[in-house]
């Protein structure tokens, strides 16, 4: 018997093959072909829509361990080069990650810059100016773009919303929420007050608390609370307990870990109080409070307030100050240890990106300034680690960072897309195969309202036309590249910096003819900045080009 042709069915990725013959000589077989036409198209469907499901299915998302301090600075990790502290946890995770020396906050106090880590956008933009001011609506941040995403999403210890409340934690985003801000008038917000009242037996002694009358020779800011009754403490055991639960929900989480210190005030417990007893750490050189009425009119405000500034404070008190910095550091490492080994027992590491970071630094009276608000190294550098095993290079770059470029980082890494008003540089390119090339910084930008608004205990009021006492202006913005920084302040003053030669930024250099050109092209960067910087919020959604 002879074919007289062919036919062939493509059903899927199946392909069947008939001859004319099979069905025209024989007619008796037309109804069982044309049955087995039926079954294979049915199949087929079958098999295509098996097919189409699972393209569909969403992919496997790594989960997010995001672990931030409050006021630590870059330079006080053993892994950024400080030989003296002791924090061989986060410098074992800075080793097996990207670990960035030239980070910059975009604000130099905390909510400000915290706004600006979750809405990976410059301050001026999200309009967090100052603390305990409430978040603008059209903001969204991290952790609700995760959750649309599908991730579960957690916070533990300080977050800084306000109002400072449970409620508009979870209603920024978080599923899970248990808060601790910190601050004694807000202890009727807080779960690690509570869960203090329950647990600790001596539960009327006050937190933040130091013992009196020291003995020579010990540690005047000793805690009189137990170390596993302190915040820190509490921070790390919540963590650990939702990570567990989080590892074995079969969902991908965002974990927020967030701890209070080493923020002052310098209480620490035993037997951490003693950790640096026996070391002199270096201090800055003293201040005076004609250096410091060199400086512009603004810091001098800032550095000045309060009834007795603390420039030429007591050098015996400014070392244990010190110490007790270095040591609640070195508490939290103790913390992040246990936390990251609850990591590795889940099963999920290797599925989890962690970045490690800070709200902001501390001046630890260098320039004769307690805590931050101003633009030095001091205050506006972080350390900012990112890990993600198998997929980001370890190593220590140098480059120039933002702390907004988290946000586009975390996303890139994570399979999601940038969100439309992200103002931040992934460095996903830069420390990870995504085929195609990292564009570094040319400069980074910060800002801040100097003198800060501080109504409780200072009368440091902002009033419309007037400024904050005599500073009519008060916002201030800084630039830095590789090599020079400049501040400008919008009454008339500034500040220029040669960090090669002048990395401690004790010579002013601002209105000085020689350096008449670079202080104008650092102004043309923050004019650039400020034109450039809100491109995306200018245009119509309609006319923007996804990537």
């Amino acid at each position: 018997m002879t074919s007289v042709g062919a036919s062939v069915l493509i059903c899927g990725s199946n392909t069947f093959h008939f001859t004319r013959t099979h069905i025209f000589y024989y007619p008796t077989m037309m109804k069982k072909i044309t049955d087995l036409l039926l079954l294979i198209f049915f199949l087929c469907g079958i098999s295509q829509s098996a097919v189409n499901a699972a393209d569909s299915t969403p992919p496997v998302r790594p989960n997010i361990l995001f672990i931030m301090t409050d006021q630590q600075r870059w330079d006080c990790l053993g892994a950024n080069g400080n030989k003296i502290i002791k924090t061989p946890n986060l410098d074992r995770l800075a080793t097996q990650s990207a670990n960035f020396t030239h980070a910059f906050v975009q604000s130099p106090v905390c909510v400000p810059s915290r706004i600006s880590f979750f809405t990976g956008r410059y301050a001026h933009s999200h309009k967090n100016r100052v603390n305990y001011t409430p978040l603008a609506k059209s903001e969204v941040l991290m952790q609700a773009r995760l959750k649309q995403a599908g991730y579960t999403t957690a916070s533990i210890g300080k977050l800084h919303l306000f109002p400072p409340t449970v409620e508009e934690a979870k209603s920024s985003g978080f599923d899970v929420v248990e808060l601790h801000d910190a601050v004694p008038y807000l202890d009727q917000f807080s779960d690690y007050v509570k869960w203090r009242n329950e647990h600790d037996p001596n539960k009327n002694r006050p937190y933040r608390a130091y013992v009196k009358n020291a003995k020579a020779g010990e540690n005047p800011f000793r805690s009189i609370i137990e170390e596993s009754y302190t915040d820190t403490a509490w921070v790390g055991q919540r963590t650990r307990h939702h990570l567990k639960q989080l590892a074995d929900a079969g969902k991908p989480f965002f974990l927020y870990s967030s701890f209070w210190k080493p923020h002052s005030p310098y209480e620490i417990p035993a037997p951490y109080d003693q950790l640096y007893n026996d070391v002199e750490i270096p201090l800055p050189k003293l201040t005076t409070l004609e250096d410091i009425q060199r400086l512009p009119l603004p810091l001098q405000k800032l550095i000045l307030r309060g009834k007795k500034p603390m420039h030429d404070m007591d050098r015996e008190k400014l070392q244990w100050i010190y110490r007790s910095y270095y040591a609640a550091i070195s508490q939290i490492d103790k913390e992040i240890g246990l936390i990251l080994k609850t990591l590795e027992e889940s099963g999920q590491a290797d599925n989890t990106i962690i970045a490690f970071s800070s709200d902001h630094g501390d001046q630890l009276l260098k320039h004769g300034m307690m805590g931050k608000n101003a633009f030095f190294e001091e205050s506006v550098r972080v350390p900012f680690i990112i890990g993600y095993p198998g997929h980001v290079r370890s190593g220590q770059y140098s480059e120039l960072v933002e702390t907004i470029d988290l946000l586009p980082t975390l996303f890139e890494l994570a399979g999601l897309a940038e969100p439309k008003g992200n103002q931040g540089r992934s460095l996903a390119p830069l420390i990870a195969d995504m085929g195609r090339d990292y564009v570094p910084r040319e400069a980074v930008y910060s800002e801040n309202i100097i003198p800060e608004v501080i109504t409780r205990g200072l009368d440091y009021y902002f009033e419309k036309g007037k400024g904050i006492k005599g500073i009519r202006y008060p916002d201030a913005k800084m630039v830095r590249t590789q090599g020079w920084k400049y501040n400008y302040y919008p009454d008339g003053y500034a500040e220029l910096y040669d960090l090669k030669k002048d990395p401690d930024e004790y010579n002013n250099l601002a209105g000085q003819a020689e350096y008449a050109e670079i202080e104008r092209k650092m102004k043309e960067h923050l004019l650039h900045w400020m034109v450039t910087a809100d491109a995306p919020d200018q245009i119509a959604p309609k006319w923007l080009i996804s990537k």
